[in-house]
């Protein structure tokens, strides 16, 4: 076994149907098949059709957070299921993403770290800031396997397709617009832009274009609006991590800014540090518990150091130094009639 196998506390048959879920149905259940990024090849799809017409009822799902579900999967075929997936995980954990991985026919090892959900990214949307498949492998390298619970999101740009404010780290591409007055002629639409898709943070004066950096969300509508390339994307991608966010029956909330303008770099050391700050929290107990729930838990003080921990942060990049969460708590909403 290599060091990224995770904990074998409990029989390895049971730990790995954790990648099947119950069904209503007695004796049926789903497999979930990871799909880190929402990106992968078509060909694919085919395994997804034989699954599911030869072990499941006919019919496949679009999982919420971007796996491949296959429901109405009978008790007796999960083994034979898990054999076939071999060939998949291979291609996708081990080639794709660079997992130290030992695959062999029982399937997935585990389920705590959830599928990482991203939008298409810069390889097609003109928003983008951020190639997200690209940087969803590279994520996964990381959290996959373990046995501590974690869901990701990444959004190339600001305006969050992927709900990465919903999430327990939800990852945004930003940019940091660099402005050449040369190449300016004056036209402003990127004060139109900016006022009308974003922050308005930019202001026009004696025939200069000036951004408040304290409002400035690093979206790239500025760039896309000049007609003359005097605002272009800066060279070095650039991201915000927002923490916390979840839905919920009682208490959904957003997440909120933990660090902005990090660099690719810096965000992937930052995860790095999340199974050793969950171990920490649950005494090397894993547990099945939303990553939120053990920042909340910690305290945030805490949390910023146990993720910040050993990390060297570029020179653009801020820290919040206090999180307020605010949580929608249904039992007050004494005002709903």
């Amino acid at each position: 076994m290599t060091n990224k196998q995770p904990i074998r506390d409990i029989k390895i048959e049971e730990l790995r149907k954790n990648c099947f879920r119950q069904s209503k149905v007695p004796g049926e259940f789903m497999f979930q098949m990871r799909v880190p990024g929402g990106t992968t090849d078509a060909k694919h799809l085919l395994l997804v059709h034989e699954l599911a017409e030869k072990y499941g009822n006919g019919t496949f799902h679009f999982g919420t957070r971007q796996t491949f579900n296959i429901p109405g999967i009978k008790y007796e075929n999960i083994s034979k299921v898990n054999e076939r997936v071999e060939e998949y995980i291979k291609a996708i954990e081990v080639e794709r993403c660079g997992l130290d991985l030992d695959v062999d026919n029982l399937g997935y090892p585990c389920l705590a770290p959830r599928n990482i959900s991203g939008c298409v990214g810069a390889d097609h949307c003109i928003k983008a800031n951020a190639k997200v498949p690209a940087l969803a492998n590279k994520i996964e390298k990381i959290i996959f396997p373990s046995n501590y619970h974690i869901k990701v999101n990444i959004a190339g740009c600001p305006n969050d397709c992927i709900k990465a404010h919903m999430s327990d780290f939800g990852i945004i591409g930003i940019t940091e617009p660099q402005y050449d007055p040369s190449r300016c002629v004056g036209c402003e639409g990127c004060l139109r832009a900016c006022k009308s898709h974003s922050t308005d943070a930019l202001t026009f004066k004696n025939g200069i274009i000036t951004r408040n950096k304290n409002l400035c969300v690093g979206c790239g509508e500025c760039v896309e609006a000049c007609p003359t390339r005097a605002f272009t994307r800066s060279k070095e991608n650039f991201y915000r991590v927002l923490i916390g966010g979840r839905t919920s029956k009682k208490s959904p909330r957003i997440g909120k800014v933990f660090v902005d303008f990090v660099t690719e770099e810096v965000l992937l050391n930052i995860l790095r540090n999340w199974e050793a700050f969950s171990a920490h929290v649950l005494k090397g107990s894993p547990r099945y518990l939303h990553g939120g729930h053990l920042m909340d838990m910690a305290g945030y003080k805490v949390f910023k150091e146990w993720m910040l921990k050993d990390i060297v942060l570029n020179p653009e990049a801020k820290v919040a130094d206090r999180v307020n969460w605010v949580e929608n708590e249904y039992r007050s909403n004494y005002n709903v009639k």
